[in-house]
């Protein structure tokens, strides 16, 4: 008798035993039928509706506060002299945080073969698009005059002005553009096959057409995986320095400066260990109430949630090094400006500010190091709710603190967000989780394809290389079965 999901427990390591990666029972068909039935069920759940409106409405506030900017000027943000960025950058350096985890679990574990990415890949991917697409707003809506924001780009205008290429900031529009081409092509690309399936399962004429057109032709011709499987693995290749690169080119905006508390050289690696950190922590926050919401706890199993709350604690406890290397640095260094910046964020007016990044970053994430939190679904997504928080007041402090008290105590001024600003940041939010959600509902959640490799049926044991799609029996099937796995875990003293 197959075990249910929920008795299911594949977090352990038995030696001699793989953990299944697929509960349930399941096999190819059902694991098709189970992600199809999320498109196809007339009606989605009524929690999908509820989510659905909040985020439209938190969307309509966006637009509004686009257009009160556009109409009025950047005035209306909190901003002042010294504080010539506030919330935008700080939210546009959170976003382009958030997209890096979806391109790490596709292209760098890919590359390493680790097979529980499987389950994950696709909404993860599907983040890192919508993350982007959130950040690259805020430098289009921050320049002020919007209507002449083609002044940045190098082309022949009536001023004959060119960009200055030796600024950092163009350096974010080189990096964070070639991030979402390529982070945009990975993800349709890994989404073929699974589109043809759709386009196979469609029961009207315009979700075939639709979906056959999106398909590109795919028939599951060994000729098509052969080319599909080549074009993944070289723009899961291309992917990966780019996980490294985008964010550290976004630290250069700071690092390259002589403000204090902002020129240092550990600035990229802690702005690539913090996205990881905090684009983890937002797979967590989707995975979890997806899983449960579309019926997904077969698919996206306990193991996937216990692997991701490691990577969580071990890239957190980077984020802890880097806070403290940054007092040892300002110390260190004999600069009375380093050494003052470093006191003011810890004691000074945004001491709030740092102490809940202290709290969300470095206390709450300890809670992992337990098992039993990390095998609570819910527990798990309450530590990542606490690093989505952190990690914004990371950008937050590392931005406002700088500027407000630079070198000349004459200069210095609070920034004080305005309800604009905070109506533009609960906006942004709006705008990612009404992508999400609209992606969820017609577009394949988890990569059906790719799950299925990691099944037991998919393992060939054939000495000679059987047709690429003959799915043999493993004699090794029992490494996979729930049952067996369940009777040794009760053997264990």
């Amino acid at each position: 008798m197959a075990s249910t999901v929920g008795e299911i427990d594949n977090t352990l390591d038995i030696p001699g035993q793989r953990a299944p990666l697929v509960l349930g029972g399941h096999d190819f068909t059902s694991v098709t039928d189970t992600v199809s039935a999320v498109w196809e069920a007339r009606r989605p759940p009524r929690a999908w509706y509820i989510a659905f409106a909040i985020a439209v409405t938190l969307l309509a506030v966006l637009g509004a506060m686009i257009g009160y900017l556009v109409f009025n000027g950047v005035g209306v943000w909190g901003l002042n002299i010294p504080n010539g960025w506030g919330f935008d950058i700080t939210n546009f350096v959170f976003w382009v945080g958030i997209g890096h985890a979806g391109t790490l679990i596709s292209a760098i574990l890919f590359l390493f073969r680790q097979k529980w990415r499987t389950g994950i890949n696709r909404f993860a991917e599907a983040m890192t698009i919508f993350a982007v697409m959130c950040a690259g707003m805020f430098p289009a809506i921050h320049v002020g005059r919007i209507w002449l924001l083609y002044w940045v780009f190098p082309i022949p205008n009536q001023m004959a002005m060119w960009p200055n290429f030796r600024s950092p900031l163009l350096w974010d529009v080189f990096a964070v553009s070639t991030y979402m081409l390529v982070s945009l092509l990975f993800w349709y690309t890994g989404m073929i096959p699974d589109l043809a399936t759709f386009r196979d399962r469609a029961t009207s004429k315009w979700k075939y057409y639709v979906y056959g057109l999106l398909a590109l032709g795919w028939t599951g011709s060994s000729r098509h995986w052969h080319r599909f499987e080549r074009a993944y693995l070289i723009l899961a290749a291309l992917a990966t320095p780019l996980v490294l690169s985008v964010h550290s080119v976004v630290s250069f905006d700071f690092a390259v400066s002589q403000l204090p508390g902002w020129h240092t050289t550990i600035f990229p690696p802690y702005f690539v260990a913090g996205a990881i950190f905090g684009g983890f922590a937002m797979v967590l926050t989707l995975a979890i109430p997806a899983r449960s919401l579309f019926g997904l706890k077969a698919l996206i199993t306990p193991r996937h949630i216990d692997n991701m709350c490691k990577v969580l604690l071990l890239t957190g406890l980077m984020v802890a090094y880097a806070y403290g290397m940054e007092f040892f640095t300002s110390w260190y260094s004999g600069n009375p400006h380093e050494s003052f910046i470093s006191r003011a964020r810890a004691l000074g007016p945004y001491a709030w500010a740092y102490w809940t990044m202290i709290a969300c970053n470095v206390v709450i994430p300890q809670l992992l190091w337990f098992r039993r939190v990390r095998t609570n679904a819910w527990g798990a997504f309450a530590v990542a709710m606490a690093v989505n928080v952190g990690m914004w007041f990371e950008r937050f402090v590392i931005i406002v603190t700088s500027l407000s008290q630079d070198f000349l105590p004459s200069s210095w001024g609070i920034f004080i967000p305005t309800w604009v600003d905070l109506l533009t940041l609960a906006g942004s939010f709006g705008l990612f989780f009404t992508l999400f959600l609209l992606f969820c509902r017609y577009l394949p959640l988890v990569a059906m394809a790719e799950v299925k490799t990691v099944m037991p049926q998919a393992t060939l044991t054939h000495a000679a290389t059987p047709h690429p799609h003959e799915h043999v029996p493993s004699k090794r099937a029992f490494d996979y079965n729930p049952d067996e796995y369940e009777a040794h875990k009760r053997k264990k003293p």
